[in-house]
C-alpha cells in the first residue's frame, strides 16, 4: 500500500514539473527582441561610408537588456554590417561596443533566412542611411516583421529604419502604415544633410503615398510616435524614447 502511494506521489510530482516546465520555457522565450541592421555600406556615389548608427542601436538594447529582453541581430546580408555614427564620447555607445555578448552577436547577425519568428515578441529597425538601399525591398524582412504584428507583437523602427516599413503588409492585405501615426527622417532633414538627391527615394514622402500619416518636429529635434503596436522615431534623438516606447508595449 505504501509502495502504490509512493508512486502516486512521484507520479504527480513528475507530471507537475512536466507541466510547468513548457510554460517557463516559452515565457523565456518570448522575451525576445529582433534587432534589424543594414548591411549597406555606401551614401550613393558620394563615395560617403554609411552603415547602421551605433547609437540607434545601443540606447534601444540598452533599456531593453536592463529590462531583461534578450537581442539578437539581424541584416539582409548577415555577418558582420557596416557600422555610421562611431562616437565612443556617448557612454551608451561605449558600453555597447564593450559588451563581448553583444559584439559577438551584432557582428554574426541571422541572415533572414536563419530567423525564427515565432521567437520574438518585436522587431526593432535601427536607422543609418544605408537602410535606404536595403531595407524597403527585402521582401523576407517584410515578412518576419509583418508575422509578428500579426501575431500580436510591436514593430519598431527610427530615422531611417521606418525604411522597412514602406513595403510591410499585413494578414488583411493592407500596408502596416496605413492609417497609423508614423515618425521618421523628414524630407526637410534629408536635404538638411544634403542627401536628397542621393537616397533612392523620400522617406518621408513614400510612407505618406503607404497612408502613414507622418508626424514630425523640427529638424533634429526629438519626436516618437506609437500608434497601436507600431513604435517610430524621427531621428538619432529618438532612438532612447522609441526603446522605453518600445519597452512600455512589451510590458502591456
Amino acid at each position: 500500500m505504501k509502495k502504490v502511494l509512493l508512486k502516486n506521489i512521484l507520479t504527480s510530482i513528475s507530471l507537475s514539473i512536466f507541466l510547468v516546465l513548457p510554460i517557463n520555457a516559452k515565457e523565456l522565450k518570448m522575451k525576445k527582441v529582433l534587432f534589424v541592421v543594414t548591411s549597406h555600406d555606401k551614401k550613393g556615389n558620394t563615395g560617403e561610408k554609411t552603415g547602421y548608427y551605433l547609437s540607434e542601436v545601443s540606447h534601444p538594447y540598452h533599456i531593453l537588456k536592463k529590462a531583461g529582453f534578450e537581442i539578437d541581430f539581424v541584416s539582409p546580408k548577415g555577418g558582420k554590417p557596416p557600422v555610421d555614427g562611431y562616437n565612443l564620447d556617448d557612454k551608451i555607445n561605449q558600453e555597447f561596443i564593450n559588451d563581448e555578448n553583444a559584439q559577438e552577436k551584432i557582428n554574426n547577425s541571422l541572415t533572414p533566412e536563419n530567423v525564427k519568428v515565432d521567437d520574438y515578441q518585436a522587431i526593432f529597425y535601427a536607422g543609418g542611411h544605408g537602410t535606404m538601399w536595403d531595407f524597403a525591398d527585402n521582401e523576407k524582412l517584410a515578412k518576419i516583421a509583418g508575422s509578428i504584428y500579426d501575431s500580436g507583437g510591436v514593430v519598431s523602427a527610427v530615422c531611417h529604419g521606418p525604411a522597412a516599413l514602406v513595403n510591410i503588409k499585413l494578414e488583411n492585405g493592407k500596408y502596416l502604415v496605413d492609417g497609423k501615426n508614423v515618425a521618421s527622417f523628414t524630407n526637410q532633414e534629408e536635404e538638411a544633410v544634403g542627401l536628397t538627391n542621393v537616397v533612392p527615394f523620400l522617406l518621408e514622402s513614400t510612407l505618406i503615398e503607404r497612408g502613414a500619416k507622418h508626424k514630425k518636429s523640427a529638424n533634429f529635434q526629438e519626436h516618437v510616435e506609437i500608434s497601436e503596436r507600431l513604435v517610430t522615431g524621427q531621428n538619432p534623438a529618438s532612438a532612447t524614447k522609441v526603446g522605453e516606447s518600445l519597452l512600455g508595449l512589451l510590458k502591456k
